[in-house]
């Protein structure tokens, strides 16, 4: 299991230093896909084998003690295959279009490769790193058309997002100090979870706050949001497609791991209030903007703030049913993300722009692109059969169960208002008729998009084994807790 566990890293560090040295048309063109296929192919294998691990005697592999395998990482990096493929695969450039350059296909790699070291760190310091790492990737792939707004998107997503990250890091350096005052100076998550170092609950309230605080920076979280919509309008589709997709989501990872740290030795009550009130101000701030907004890209970047929000709650209600709701949401919201904003970049290409108001008739003009974002969007929705609808029920279920009424109905409340203003902005751009001759053609391949958005369709009640790993991966943050 330690070589599947190095696989995905190696491939993507392969990959980009190919793609960086030869920059030849075929590696611009492919490398990004094949380090995401790599990717999903090494998550799905390491979920069977934690499953049967489980099966037999609940074992799972550690490499050099800064790497490690369980049902939630092997989960996490399933995802970032999975939404990598829909953006990489979905989002390649028609044979006669201008190529993506060397420096772009390498990014991506090292982007895939950064998520994927982000979900597999034991050590909370690695992980850091990986975030980090991240930031410094993305911060060159939003500017890559270098215009004034993308490069003005560019620098707010490295200051503020670096910000993010400091406090993080301060939150960690504080932590790593509570393990040095109970003897054990450590940053591995399974020693500061087994519960058998005695952490002075004050240093541990402020690390837990700063490193919460931190990372919810880079999840999107509000108030600390405003990077988010410039960064995802402003960055090529398949890029937008990656950081709403899925690299939100491992900052939301990072999140449930320092919780699962910090929540059994000062309770819950810390870690439920500030998740609690960064998820309905989030919740808050992308239905008063929604409903306004001008732009398809950044309304779907609102979009995401709005799903981040959800995840939060679901993480300050905690237990086996949030979380496992949580995260068949983050699989649900990245495959249909990716998928909208793929769509995105074909409608600009298209249309050559993305503003609203100038979208009009796209099912009677353009049904090749309007048809898959019309199904995505209603993945997006949680309209059923899709899964979100399955996970935003568990959520606010699970809420309720847990204590969290007042909360569950004032996000539900504002749930409607978000799905009033996407479905009306949706309904604005697609219906409606049309004089011009209509144009049946795709603009990049069908197949990723109809792949992602089924495999959304049919995971919230037919997930097989999926159910399996995901109650196992919300089992080990609970009874870390």
């Amino acid at each position: 299991m330690a070589a599947l566990v190095l696989l995905p890293l190696v491939a993507c560090l392969v990959l980009a230093a190919l793609t960086a040295s030869r920059r030849s048309p075929w590696l611009c063109r492919f490398s990004g896909l094949a380090a995401a296929a790599t990717v999903l192919g090494s998550g799905i294998a390491l979920s069977a084998a934690v499953l049967n691990a489980a099966a037999l005697d609940g074992s799972t592999a550690s490499v050099g003690g800064l790497l490690r395998v369980d049902a939630l990482s092997a989960f996490m990096l399933a995802v970032v295959g999975a939404v990598g493929l829909t953006a990489t695969w979905g989002g390649l450039p028609p044979a006669d279009a201008p190529q993506q350059d060397w420096m772009f296909s390498t990014l991506v790699a090292l982007f895939l490769g950064a998520m994927s070291l982000a979900v597999l760190a034991d050590n909370l310091g690695v992980l850091w790193i990986a975030v980090e790492a991240t930031t410094i990737a993305t911060a060159f792939l939003v500017g890559h058309h270098r215009t004034r707004r993308s490069l003005e998107a560019a620098w707010k997503y490295v200051v503020l997002g670096s910000v993010g990250v400091a406090i993080a890091f301060l939150g960690l350096v504080l932590l790593y100090a509570a393990t040095v005052a109970a003897g054990r100076p450590t940053l591995s998550w399974v020693v500061l979870t087994q519960g058998h170092l005695a952490l002075d609950p004050s240093l541990l309230k402020v690390a837990g706050a700063l490193a919460i605080l931190g990372f919810a920076t880079k999840a999107g979280l509000a108030p600390m949001h405003s990077w988010l919509p410039d960064a995802h309008s402003q960055a090529p589709a398949p890029v937008s497609g990656l950081m709403s997709g899925v690299l939100l989501s491992v900052a939301f990872y990072a999140i449930l791991r320092v919780q699962a740290v910090v929540d059994p030795v000062l309770g819950p009550s810390l870690m439920r209030g500030l998740l609690v009130t960064a998820g309905l101000l989030s919740l808050t701030v992308a239905a008063g903007l929604i409903l306004r907004q001008r732009d398809l890209k950044r309304m779907l970047a609102y979009s995401s703030i709005e799903h981040m929000g959800l995840l939060a709650l679901a993480a300050a209600a905690g237990g086996t049913l949030a979380i496992a709701a949580a995260l068949l949401h983050v699989l649900g919201h990245g495959l249909a993300k990716s998928s909208l904003f793929v769509v995105s970049g074909r409608i600009l290409t298209t249309e050559g722009t993305t503003k609203i108001a100038d979208l009009r008739g796209l099912l009677s003009r353009r049904p090749g692109v309007a048809v898959p974002y019309l199904a995505g969007m209603a993945a997006l929705l949680g309209l059923p059969p899709f899964s979100l609808f399955f996970s935003e029920v568990a959520i606010v279920v699970a809420g309720f169960q847990r204590g969290l009424g007042w909360v569950m109905v004032v996000a539900v409340v504002l749930l409607l208002v978000l799905f009033a203003g996407l479905a009306r902005h949706s309904a604005t751009m697609t219906l409606g008729a049309s004089d011009a001759s209509p144009d049946p053609a795709p603009h990049g391949p069908q197949a990723p998009l109809m792949l992602a958005l089924g495999v959304t369709a049919v995971i919230g009640f037919a997930a097989g084994p999926l159910s399996s790993l995901l109650h196992q991966a919300a089992a080990i943050l609970a009874g870390a807790r």
